[in-house]
Order: C-alpha cells, then sequence, then structure tokens
C-alpha cells in the first residue's frame, strides 16, 4: 500500500481486527452487486469508500424521479441516464483508485454464471424472487458468499449464505424455489427510505467481514427488522437436507 492508501484507509488500519492485512484483502476482493436501487446504493457506496478493489455493479433499469427518495447513488440530473451507469460515476466520485464496471443488463442463466464465478463475493440486492434464486444458484454451483438483502414498506431482512461451509443453508433453505411467495414491489406498497439503508449498509458490513475473514457474520441466521418499531427479530436458519438446490443430492455439479 502507497502513503495516499495507508491514509485513505488509515481508520480501518487502527482497528486491530483490520490492520494493513485486512485492509489489503478487502482491496484484492471483487464484489459483485446485483441491483443499483434502494438496497445496492449504499452497499455499493460504503465497499467503494472501504477499498474493495473491484465492484461490478449490474442492473438493467434507467433512473427515475421516483428512485431518489431512497437510491442515493443517483442524482436529479440523472434522471433517464442508466442506473449501471450512474453508479459508476458515484463510486468513482467518492474513490477513483478501484475498479468499476458498470453493467446495464438482467443477468441470467450463463451470465450470471459467468458473473458470479469471477466475483470473490456477492451482494443480492434485486427486488424480485426469480433473481434472487439465480443468483443463490450460481453462488452454491461456485461457493461464493452471497449477502442477501430485502426491504419493504417499513420490513426489512438480511442474511448471509456461505456455500463453502457445508453445513450452511442456502436462499433456498429458507425460500424454497417450489414454493408460491408473494411478489411485493415497492411501486406498488412503497418502502420507508431510511429501511433501505440500514439494510443495504447491513449488506456492505457483512461483506466487508467476510472479505476479512474476521467476526461473526450472519450465516444460519436471518435477521429481521420492523423499522417502525425499531425492533429486531433474529430467526436461526438451518440447512435443508431435502434442498433442491445446495443437499448433497440434488447439488448442481461443480464445472
Amino acid at each position: 500500500m502507497n502513503d495516499q492508501q495507508l491514509l485513505r484507509y488509515s481508520r480501518h488500519i487502527l482497528l486491530e481486527q483490520i490492520g494493513i492485512e485486512g485492509q489489503q484483502k478487502i482491496g484484492a476482493a471483487h464484489a459483485l452487486i446485483i441491483g443499483a436501487g434502494g438496497l445496492g446504493s449504499p452497499a455499493a457506496l460504503y465497499l467503494a469508500s472501504a477499498g474493495v478493489g473491484h465492484i461490478t455493479l449490474v442492473d438493467n433499469d434507467s433512473v427515475d424521479l421516483t428512485n431518489l427518495q431512497r437510491q442515493i447513488l443517483h442524482t436529479t440530473e440523472r434522471v433517464g441516464m442508466a442506473k449501471a451507469a450512474s453508479g459508476k460515476q458515484s463510486l468513482q466520485a467518492i474513490n477513483p483508485e478501484i475498479e468499476i464496471i458498470a453493467l446495464q443488463e438482467r443477468a441470467q442463466e450463463q451470465r450470471l454464471e459467468e458473473l458470479v464465478s469471477q466475483a470473490s463475493i456477492v451482494l443480492d440486492c434485486c427486488d424480485n424472487f426469480a433473481t434472487r434464486h439465480a443468483v443463490n444458484a450460481a453462488c452454491v454451483k461456485y461457493q461464493v458468499p452471497l449477502i442477501s438483502g430485502a426491504a419493504i414498506g417499513f420490513d426489512g431482512q438480511i442474511s448471509v449464505f456461505d456455500s463453502r461451509d457445508a453445513q450452511s443453508p442456502c436462499y433456498a433453505c429458507l425460500f424454497p424455489p417450489d414454493q408460491q411467495f408473494e411478489e411485493v414491489l415497492c411501486s406498488a406498497m412503497g418502502v420507508f427510505a431510511p429501511l433501505v439503508g440500514i439494510i443495504g449498509t447491513m449488506q456492505a458490513a457483512e461483506a466487508l467481514k467476510v472479505i476479512m475473514g474476521i467476526g461473526q457474520a450472519l450465516q444460519g441466521r436471518l435477521q429481521l427488522l420492523d423499522a417502525l418499531h425499531m425492533d429486531w427479530t433474529t430467526i436461526g436458519i438451518s440447512k435443508n437436507p431435502l434442498c433442491p438446490v445446495c443437499s448433497h443430492d440434488h447439488a448442481i455439479p461443480q464445472p
């Protein structure tokens, strides 16, 4: 690390649990962020400011005026601009030293697997179950840790799924892909602006902890937040031995 980097990241380096070694691990990491909206905005900003060396930001949408109530990556002047490109501008402004790839696309199937296989950690900041399950399946296949967050109304949730640990559940253990769950969108139900900030920031925190291998990640635990009453609930998650995605009998073959 050069003198400028030592100065930029000095408040991390001062922490005994991080130090220079931990900051170097952050710099060597490649984070794939699926979604540059309410959750992806704070998650990406904190990963960039923390010095994650390579960030790939994926989103197929464009900035809309209704996004600006909560999606802090974007500005009024960028309404109509691709969210991925807008996000890249914000991330480069806060940390010009890191590499940022902006992809305006809805990554699916083989393309999603290609992106996940190149990442060291994945943050699911999307807003639909189909994409969440596709991201989870790719993370299980390539054994890439997944930081999953969601928020709607005043309710948020976050967990960590790390398939490098054979005992760790995956997203499909919690939400089986063959079960029907109601798809609720912000455009129909609304969302409390600071809620996505809380959950997205926690996603960044969990990602950094996993990258450095410090502390205790939210693996095997689902944290639920009722932001209206600021009440946290923790639910234990066990690996489903019959999970169609991560169980031994159903596991996706490794390449």
